[in-house]
């Protein structure tokens, strides 16, 4: 059964453009060497001002943790982290399982 990963940042006021900056020309390079398991990003609009958003999804648990393993273990990537970490207000993570009826992405 397939898991998604939902997370989602809150970038300190005033640091958005910054962080579109550097997940443009560092942040997605470095990630799209890895298999793609990207749903999508997303920034907070309405009522959900100075957020970025990921949803990601994966095969299972294993299929998950041999992602981040990978992506963790790259330094183009460790690189951008050391970076964009200090624009980074909190971070929550949620892992979640499609519901049985519905469009499934």
């Amino acid at each position: 059964m397939a898991i998604y990963e939902l997370r989602t940042y809150s970038v300190i006021v005033g640091k958005m453009s910054e962080v579109i900056s550097l997940y443009s020309q560092e942040g997605w390079p470095a990630l799209s060497k890895h298999p793609q398991k990207l749903v999508g990003y997303f920034t907070g609009d309405v009522g959900a001002l100075n957020e970025l958003i990921h949803l990601w999804k994966f095969d299972d648990d294993a299929d998950r943790r041999a992602f981040w393993a990978g992506v963790f273990s790259d330094p183009a990537f460790l690189a951008f982290a050391a970076k964009i970490r200090p624009l980074m207000r909190e971070q929550n993570n949620k892992l979640m399982l499609s519901a049985p009826w519905g469009p499934q992405p």
